[in-house]
Parts: structure tokens; sequence; C-alpha cells
């Protein structure tokens, strides 16, 4: 049986009790709150320290946090109290994951040698919508080694239609054709 990281796990149980209470949104706040807590290094620190009594590190967490979902302020005390803190992140990520397959949406992270326009973004969305049969959200890089065309990965898809690789796959068959 495959392990499961605890991230994923918290992530998971995070996410079904905000389903079962209609919370989906609020949790996704809260857990990016809680998340974002780890840029500060020495706030995890404190957080992180053996002798700062649980009473000083739950009153750190509620000034930091501010207003969140209680369930999800509860969640981070017992990060904390566990040592588990910096796994925020990873919990963040994977309840966003949980989220998007709730939603039906697919992530596509798609490299282009030019920054996207709303109106290219917009179609290579929509193109690989029809592709993945899904709603598709673009999280769009640049990388001028692409040089034309785009790359997109959608979970373990991955799409090359770049001028470099079209480039490649000539130069390969010249070459083939050579010998």
């Amino acid at each position: 049986m495959p392990k499961i990281s605890s991230g994923k796990r918290y992530a998971q149980a995070a996410f079904e009790l905000a389903l079962e209470k209609n919370e989906l949104e609020s949790w996704q706040e809260g857990l990016g709150k809680i998340a974002d807590l780890t840029t500060d290094e020495e706030l995890m620190a404190l957080l992180q320290n053996p002798r700062l009594p649980f009473d000083a590190k739950k009153n750190l967490l509620q000034k930091r946090l501010g207003e969140i979902n209680l369930l999800a302020f509860n969640l981070a005390l017992l990060l904390a109290s566990k040592g588990l803190l910096r796994r925020s992140k990873d919990i963040f990520h994977q309840y966003n994951n949980l989220l998007d397959v709730h939603r039906g949406i697919e992530r596509a992270k798609v490299t282009t040698a030019l920054s996207l326009g709303d109106k290219e973004r917009d179609a290579i969305s929509h193109r690989l919508g029809e592709i993945v049969e899904r709603k598709v959200v673009v999280d769009a890089q640049v990388d001028p080694s692409v040089i034309g065309g785009f790359i997109a990965r959608i979970g373990d898809m991955l799409i090359d239609g770049s001028i470099h690789q079209k480039l490649e796959t000539l130069k390969r068959s010249l070459v083939e054709a050579r010998r």
C-alpha cells in the first residue's frame, strides 16, 4: 500500500470537514494564512521552542492569524504542538488540489517563449479544456528556450507543441536519414 504524506492526510481531513460544514472558502483562506506563517523564521523559531509554554504559542498564533475559521485555527495549534507547522504549505497545496478536483478544475503549467496575453491564455485554456474535458486554469511561465509554441503540463500529461521540440524532431530525422 502506498504511503500518503502527512500533509495530504491533514489536507484530506480538513477538506472533508470543510465540505461537511460548507466552509470550503473559509478553510482555504485560513490554511493560506497558516502557510504564510512559515516565511517568518523568527516566528517559526519561537513556535518550535520547547521552552515556550503552549498558551504563549496559542497567543502568538491568535495574534498573527487574526480571524480565521476556528477549526483551521485548531489545526494550526495541533501542528504547532507537534512541531509540524512547517508542513502547512504542503497542507495548503494539497487542500487546493482537492478543492480543484471538487470543482472540476485542472491546473496546467504552460511554458511559452513570451508572456501570454489574456486572449492567448484563454485560447490555450479552452483548447486544453477540450483535451482533458474539464475546466483548465493556466499557470503561465516564460522560458525563451521554447522559441515559439508552448509546453503544457497537466497532472502527468505533457503536451509539447514548442518550436524547440519540432526543431529537435527535425534534427533527429535528418540524422537518421544520413545513416
